[in-house]
């Protein structure tokens, strides 16, 4: 009986490490499974248009490679081309919305009404939309609006246009006319024009302003037909607000010899490789930061601050506007046209200047401005 007992004893010690690791092979999934994936954050950016503006919707585009490159693997980006037909874009935000996507972002006026009414169908989605503000005595407690003070930073283009057509720049003529040719009569594109025209008259009460609208965003054949004519008319610098359909004056400046404005994006250096003699014409871009306005909005949300029902107004502070100051810039705009340039948007950023908005004046108001550079 004893040895038998002795004999047990052993087993049972031998055993003993075998059962204890089965017990853990056993316990390990339910440790894994206990411990939850961290959850991607997606983002869906909808272009109402498509890519290759080379201003506005291609920096909405980027804005996604930034917060890609900010968050890597924690976030799932994409952009979506819903094309120039206005029939596509509300079934499209609608199957978007339908979708798993945390935030769905929206850009320009034209998304405004069909974002009101998807955003009210799906309080648990977040959205974004930029370059416009949706109405928030209906609710919307899930959308952010992203505004931006592009008139303030039309200011600054507007006096340097003002410097340079009467400077003894190679391709500048005497006459002080300038030319801003925009994509439609509305009020986003005039704030761009009321700030341009302030700036220019800032420099020299005496500017005379050429201005054109294409009536559209996407036929850059017609906007360079326009821009001809306005170089043809003595402007010798013009200022594209019309996103794709505003490259073709950088097309016409570079037929005529004559300087440019770019828009939204650094124009300059997006044709530095592909066109250096267009490039080289333009002497710097009116910059509307889509891009960092989008990488900002995803950091607050992350951060759970996102003023969520709201809209903002970004400017020179908040990385929102800006002017391009690249090498181009440098080298053909002349010193002492940047120094005006740096002063006058000092004197913006302290308040010195107040740049008015075309948002809330009123149609006469608009008229007597446009007429008083004609």
């Amino acid at each position: 009986m004893k040895k038998f007992i002795v004999v047990a004893l052993l087993v049972v010690l031998v055993l003993m490490p075998v059962f204890i690791g089965c017990q853990k092979k056993a316990e390990e999934p339910v440790a894994a499974a206990a411990v939850e994936a961290e959850p991607v954050l997606k983002v869906a950016n909808l272009i109402n248009g498509v890519l290759g503006d080379k201003s506005f919707f291609d920096s909405a585009a980027h804005g996604m490679d930034l917060i890609k490159a900010e968050y890597g693997d924690k976030v799932e980006v994409k952009t979506i081309e819903m094309t120039y037909d206005e029939t596509k874009w509300q079934p499209t935000l609608l199957d978007t919305a339908d979708e798993d996507w945390d935030i769905i972002i929206v850009g320009t006026w034209q998304m405004t009404e069909m974002l009101q009414e998807v955003a009210a169908e799906y309080p648990d989605k977040k959205f974004f939309i930029y370059d416009t503000a949706v109405d928030y005595s209906l609710g919307l407690e899930n959308v952010y609006s992203i505004l931006f003070s592009q008139n303030e930073a039309s200011f600054v283009a507007g006096a340097m246009a003002a410097a340079i057509t009467t400077s003894d720049m190679p391709l500048a003529n005497p006459e002080p006319i300038i030319g801003f040719l925009g994509g439609m009569d509305i009020p986003v594109i005039n704030d761009f024009l009321v700030g341009y025209i302030e700036g220019a008259q800032y420099v020299n009460p005496d500017s005379k302003v050429a201005i054109s609208y294409i009536g559209s965003f996407s036929d850059s054949a017609k906007g360079k037909e326009m821009a001809l004519a306005q170089y043809s008319q003595g402007a010798d610098i013009g200022f594209n607000v019309a996103g794709q359909a505003g490259l073709g004056q950088l097309d016409a400046a570079k037929d005529m010899g004559r300087y440019a404005i770019g828009v939204d994006s650094d124009q300059a250096a997006i044709f530095a490789e592909s066109d250096p003699d267009k490039a080289a014409l333009i002497t710097t871009s009116v910059l509307k930061r889509v891009d960092q306005s989008l990488l900002r909005a995803v950091k607050m949300h992350m951060a759970d601050t996102a003023p969520y029902g709201k809209s903002e107004v970004l400017g020179f502070a908040e990385q929102g506007v800006g002017l391009a100051k690249n090498d181009i810039y440098k080298k053909l705009v002349p010193a002492d046209i940047q120094t005006l340039v740096d002063d006058v948007e000092a004197k913006i950023r302290s308040g010195e200047i107040k740049v008015s908005s075309a948002f809330g004046m009123d149609s006469d108001a608009m008229n007597n401005l446009r007429n008083s550079v004609k």
